[in-house]
């Protein structure tokens, strides 16, 4: 296997790279990437060196450059993961979601068509997608494969789109493709724009966490290197033309989940005085904000045998006590940043916090 994975810098990229290069199957590793605001060579910095390993800066939006990586590569397997994702940015400025998830997904999949030719003998294209595809889920119940797509951004449209190129051309021509769908992820190496680590950040500087709304709505949150090990799973044996949904059943409403990082916090890191969930502040929600996402994983559980491996309180434990051991990281990786989105960025320091960092309420 010649696999290839496109955003391995990003979040979720470097930690399927770190889970599968040393999987026996794996004869060569590429990872491309094009190093955008979310992408940094930190990131797989612990990786560099592996003899399975090489990295290649290449934009999907090149059609020349893609097609050069795929044959120059003998790329046999693909896990399709580059994508510009913050749902605030695609707000803002929605072209450049158009641009990578949509036209650079087609210059993929054009690329591996022409070069595994009409058979793909033993080939997969593992394409990584949204719940958010599907829009917003009232009452009970859970997305399954066959639900209908209603996306509700910018980004979740594009990524929609890329669902439907890649299902088309397996429909088509053939084309060995698979489509996964998870829902939301957390863990190390996230990039300081999602809700979990900019709560982390701005709670260790004592700043406020921005919480859109009134706080209650729901997701499913997946530990990514659960997410990690499903995607192997559907490199390896999942079926050509198939889809699978990913998730954890673990439904939180956004402000559950802030109130347990903000515990976390104290917990690893203890106050001189009162609680983190001081520094919990609602802001004016965003446009066309889903309120419920829920994944029903059956399929790829019955098909494929997976079910996370780690328990969501271990695993939300871990990826706090990370962000407040790397800040450096955090520094490296936001320097060149424009702000997006509440919480994204230094912020302000609400007034009884001490500037050296320290933590304290008055």
């Amino acid at each position: 296997m010649n696999l290839l994975v496109t955003g391995g810098c990003g979040f979720i990229g470097s930690n399927v790279i770190r889970h599968v290069i040393d999987r026996p199957g794996v004869a060569r590793l590429v990872n491309l990437d094009a190093l955008t605001y979310a992408g940094h060579l930190e990131t797989v910095a612990d990786v560099q060196a592996h003899p399975k390993y090489q990295f290649v800066r290449a934009d999907l939006r090149d059609k020349s450059a893609v097609r050069q990586v795929v044959r120059g590569h003998d790329i046999t397997h693909v896990l399709h993961l580059a994508a510009e994702s913050h749902v605030d940015r695609s707000i803002a400025s929605p072209g450049i979601f158009i641009e990578t998830n949509v036209l650079g997904t087609f210059h993929l999949i054009e690329a591996c068509r022409e070069h595994w030719g009409p058979a793909a003998p033993g080939g997969r294209f593992v394409h990584v997608s949204t719940d958010e595809v599907f829009g917003s889920l009232a009452g009970g119940g859970a997305f399954t494969e066959a639900s209908a797509f209603a996306p509700n951004s910018p980004y979740a449209a594009s990524k929609a789109a890329g669902d439907l190129l890649v299902r088309a051309a397996h429909r088509t021509h053939g084309f060995p493709a698979v489509i996964t769908r998870a829902s939301n992820n957390f863990g190390p190496f996230q990039y300081p724009e999602k809700l979990v680590p900019v709560a982390i950040r701005n709670l260790a500087s004592c700043k406020p966490v921005p919480v859109y709304g009134d706080g209650l709505h729901v997701r499913d949150w997946l530990f990514v290197r659960d997410h990690a090990e499903a995607l192997w799973r559907a490199v390896e044996r999942g079926g050509a033309g198939e889809s699978y949904n990913i998730g954890a059943r673990n439904e939180l409403t956004n402000l559950q989940l802030v109130e347990r990082v903000c515990d976390l916090v104290d917990e690893l890191r203890p106050r001189q005085a009162g609680s983190s969930r001081q520094l919990i502040s609602f802001v004016a929600d965003r446009p066309g904000h889903d309120r419920r996402y829920a994944m029903d994983p059956a399929k790829i559980e019955r098909e494929l045998g997976w079910r996370p491996a780690h328990r969501f309180d271990d695993a939300l434990r871990e990826t706090v006590r990370w962000y407040l051991e790397n800040p450096e990281w955090i520094r490296t990786v936001t320097a060149k940043t424009p702000d997006t989105g509440p919480g994204i960025g230094p912020g302000k320091t609400l007034r009884g916090c001490r500037a050296d960092g320290q933590r304290r309420v008055v």
